[in-house]
């Protein structure tokens, strides 16, 4: 197939900007583009037809937006043009700029440093599907802990064809595993011309975020590699970001520390307000860039953001406007720095009572602690059943309710646990464990 003149326009600003994210750029990631057509028409009939505007699929009634009363007699405050009406496939301005604002509120590191504008997705699962068309071929080769969230299998090996390898997340002496990690990222540099890192932190599933000290370490060694001629493409997945319950976690994002480490090393980064602003349902997750860029780093991020945008306008078309009013009009609400305050409270509770109750010699015998400081979630490692038996024993006998990843892990969400319940719960693990040890 013949390639776009719009692909070969942005391909050519992204190459000028910066040739080795060009070359990052995956086959479909090279053809896409966002197209003008239809919603370039509407969006000058928009501007210029006073008289009448028969340009786009949606229905008016007297000049407004047409609606079922039904509908909007659930919405306060919210007009039917900001919530039945199609979204940008970049997602609404307002939106994107109140969030990239955010961003570099979060990681007051990023000051003075240039990124790309955030574009909006159906949340960050949609997000990392989006970069997936954009930057994974293949056969590519992507870097994962053992200690990962499963649906990446799904997004990445089964949807494109990538080549997952694990390494050991956590270090039999606690924290980061760094030499697992580093020797893993160099048996990939060695084999292949581009590798992909996802760095998600808070981890899913066990709760722990890297200290400042392993994140500096992550960073030298991806480092280190772009600059032995490497391409290195780091994806932030950042769902739980923000959710750091303890000093020695880091308290920024990876994204942060690498987005301007080399031009060989394209820093995205995927977060949402599905976790961070306890609206999951709504499905609100960005996608953004950072990277070392020659001359006009604006018009880099445009091609990059068009890019995206057209992978977005290819498969859901865009995410819901509603949903992003929402969050934005809360963004914009003086209570909402103090409304997550105080719900971190809870969650940071929640973690703190986990720790108390586990610290109790009586479950020594049955199972050992991973390392968590953070998120929404611990994990068990059993020492005398399988996990998937006992999960099966947990909810049949006892009603209780977790998750068994693999032979030994049990996960535990305390994210929907109440502070109070925390003993019972574990109580009742340590029971489910003696009834199969018999």
């Amino acid at each position: 197939m013949e390639m776009n003149p719009i692909a070969i326009e942005l391909n050519e600003i992204i190459e000028n900007g910066n040739p080795d994210v060009f070359d990052m750029l995956s086959a479909v990631g090279k053809n896409l583009f966002f197209p003008k057509g239809i919603l370039s028409q509407s969006a000058e009939a928009k501007e210029k037809a006073h008289k009448f505007n028969a340009t786009i699929g949606m229905a008016t009634e007297k000049g407004n937006t047409m609606f079922l009363p039904s509908i909007m007699a659930m919405l306060n405050d919210i007009t039917p043009t900001e919530a039945l009406t199609y979204a940008p496939s970049f997602g609404i301005l307002p939106l994107r700029e109140v969030w990239k604002e955010e961003i570099y509120r979060k990681n007051p590191s990023l000051k003075g440093k240039d990124i790309s504008l955030p574009v909006t997705c159906n949340a960050i699962t949609h997000a990392l599907s989006v970069v997936s068309d954009m930057l994974v071929d293949p056969g590519d080769v992507i870097l994962l802990p053992d200690k990962m969230w499963g649906n990446y299998n799904l997004i990445f090996g089964v949807r494109k064809g990538a080549v997952i390898r694990n390494y050991t997340f956590l270090d039999p002496n606690g924290g980061f595993n760094m030499n697992a990690f580093k020797t893993a990222v160099e048996k990939a540099a060695k084999e292949r011309k581009k590798i992909i890192v996802i760095l998600n932190f808070p981890n899913n599933p066990t709760g722990y975020t890297i200290s400042s000290k392993e994140a500096k370490g992550i960073a030298d060694i991806l480092e280190n590699i772009a600059k032995a001629g490497t391409h290195v493409v780091a994806f932030m997945d950042d769902a739980y970001f923000g959710l750091f319950y303890e000093d020695g976690a880091m308290k920024e994002s990876m994204f942060a520390l690498l987005m301007d480490r080399n031009p060989n090393l394209l820093a995205v980064k995927l977060d949402g307000a599905t976790k961070e602003n306890f609206a999951w349902g709504l499905r609100v997750g960005f996608v953004t860039y950072g990277c070392p860029v020659k001359g006009e780093s604006r018009l880099f991020y445009d091609a990059l953001e068009k890019k995206t945008a057209g992978a977005i306008r290819g498969s859901i078309s865009n995410a819901s406007h509603l949903s992003q009013e929402l969050i934005l009009k809360s963004l914009q609400s003086d209570a909402c720095l103090a409304e997550k305050h105080e719900k971190f409270e809870i969650m940071r509770d929640r973690a703190e009572e986990v720790k108390r109750v586990l610290s109790n010699t009586k479950y020594a015998d049955a199972w050992d602690v991973y390392p968590f400081n953070s998120g929404y979630f611990m994990c068990l490692k059993l020492k005398t059943v399988h996990a998937e038996p006992l999960r099966v024993h947990l909810l049949n006998k006892y009603g209780v309710g977790l998750i068994a990843l693999g032979k030994t892990d049990l996960r535990v969400a305390f994210s929907c646990l109440e502070k109070e319940d925390t003993e019972a719960l574990f109580d009742t693990v340590l029971k489910g464990v003696e009834d199969l040890s018999k």
